[in-house]
Order: C-alpha cells, then sequence, then structure tokens
C-alpha cells in the first residue's frame, strides 16, 4: 500500500508494480498505477477502504502523514513512513524500497542511473552563459520556498537559489517567507509548483512590491507541475530537474 506517489513509481521501477494494492488519489506516474484502488490523499486516508485491501505493508511520507501512519499502526498494521527531505535520501530510500521487496540489487542499479542522470544536466548547465538568481515557490499564501532537495536540483540544473540558508529547514512552517523579502532579493527567475493545484501567474506579478522585480519585468516566472518536482522520488530527479533546466535556459536566452 502506498500512499504518497514516489513509492508506488519506485515499485514500478523496480518491476515490483504488482505488489501494490493501494495508491494516493495524486498518483500520476506510471499512468498504468492509476487503475489501482485510491485510498488517500497527502493528509486523509479512507481506512475502510485500505482495511478491505489486507495490505501487508504501508507505506507513507514525512509528517504529512504523521496522524494516517499513527491510526494504521493503532489497526495493527505495519507501516513505514519515509521522510527523505535531500537527494541523497531519495535515492537511499530508493534503496530501502528495494531491500524491502528482495530487489536490492535492482535498487541500486535505479539509484546509479538516477545520479548519472543528474550528472549529464550539471554537465550541460556548465554551458549557460550565467547562473541566474532563482526563486522557487512551494506556496502562494504564504510564501513558502523549495524544499531542500528541490533547492538542490535548482543548482544542478544551473541556477542559484534565492535562500540557500532555508535549505536545510525540513519543515514547510520553517521556511515562509514575506513577499517583501523575496523582492528585495529580486529572483531573476520565478519558478512556481503549488502542491495539488495550478499555478495562477497574475497572483504573482500583482504582488505589492513586484513590478520592479526582474522576473516579472522580463517575464521570467514558470510553472512545473507538483506530481513532478514535489514528489521525492524517481520523477524530481527526472522529468522535474528536466524543467528546472530548460526554464533556467530560457531565461539565459538559451
Amino acid at each position: 500500500m502506498c500512499l504518497t506517489e514516489e513509492t508506488t513509481e519506485t515499485l514500478y521501477l523496480l518491476g515490483e508494480g504488482d505488489r501494490v494494492v493501494g495508491i494516493s488519489g495524486y498518483t500520476v506516474r506510471p499512468p498504468e498505477a492509476r487503475t489501482k484502488p485510491k485510498v488517500s490523499a497527502f493528509i486523509n486516508a479512507r481506512f475502510e477502504k485500505i482495511e478491505a485491501l489486507h495490505p501487508d505493508l504501508v507505506l507513507a511520507f514525512s509528517d504529512l502523514q504523521a496522524n494516517i501512519s499513527a491510526e494504521l499502526v493503532r489497526r495493527g498494521y505495519p507501516v513505514m513512513t519515509f521522510n527523505q527531505r535531500t537527494i541523497a535520501e531519495i535515492l537511499q530510500t530508493i534503496r530501502i524500497i528495494g531491500g524491502i521487496v528482495g530487489a536490492g540489487e535492482r535498487a541500486d542499479a535505479l539509484a546509479a542511473r538516477l545520479d548519472a542522470g543528474l550528472d549529464d544536466v550539471r554537465t550541460r548547465a556548465t554551458t549557460l552563459p550565467r547562473r541566474p538568481r532563482v526563486f522557487f515557490e512551494e506556496w502562494p499564501d504564504p510564501l513558502i520556498s523549495g524544499i531542500c532537495w528541490v533547492d538542490e536540483l535548482v543548482e544542478i540544473a544551473g541556477g542559484e537559489p534565492l535562500f540557500p540558508q532555508l535549505r536545510n529547514a525540513r519543515l514547510a512552517k520553517d521556511r515562509i517567507l514575506t513577499p517583501v523579502h523575496v523582492a528585495e532579493r529580486d529572483p531573476e527567475v520565478v519558478i512556481a509548483s503549488w502542491c495539488g493545484k495550478g499555478v495562477k501567474k497574475e497572483k504573482i506579478t500583482t504582488r505589492a512590491g513586484w513590478e520592479g522585480v526582474s522576473a516579472v519585468r522580463n517575464d521570467q516566472i514558470y510553472e512545473i507541475r507538483s506530481t513532478y518536482i514535489l514528489q521525492p522520488g524517481p520523477a524530481s530527479l527526472t522529468e522535474g530537474v528536466q524543467q528546472l533546466h530548460a526554464c533556467i535556459a530560457r531565461a539565459c536566452g538559451v
């Protein structure tokens, strides 16, 4: 049972998709997983539906699902809750999942391929004429900057994160900023990914005091869907970082 999409994608990439009996309703990758019963969202779950599927193990993620995990434990289910926040932790989580299902060697190989793909993007980024200042916006109100793995991916993709000092803040509440604070640092690129909903560009461009922000003046505001970048698994290390690099390259005129 996978309560977030990254564990589902990982199991399918390991050739173990048949083990998955239930998924998060937000699951997009891989498309064939969407045929599985949907048993959860980010912060709530359908416990009766989970129980009807008789899972041997439930895989969950972070403080967002702490209450779900606790309730499932009270109901007698084994639960493993991951809390990966960095690229290194994402790769380690893939190895742990592989070990759990007896696919350790395949998991090692998958992690190595993903790591090599990041090296390819890092190499391409060295050909950019400059490294623009990038503000990654995880949520608009309150304004929240990107989580650690996103900050790392921005660097790999060729940008300079606007608030590197917040990189190690593992909880969203510790990455809250004021629009004034962001404007003062004058981001050259704004990349937004509002978890679970589409980005409204005008909400960004019309913020008080943002008319002089370089990204607004030069129309360098982009959206990356949350399923590709805010999912701490294979998607963010493949499609997510590729989209980041494409946005940054466009801002550099490449």
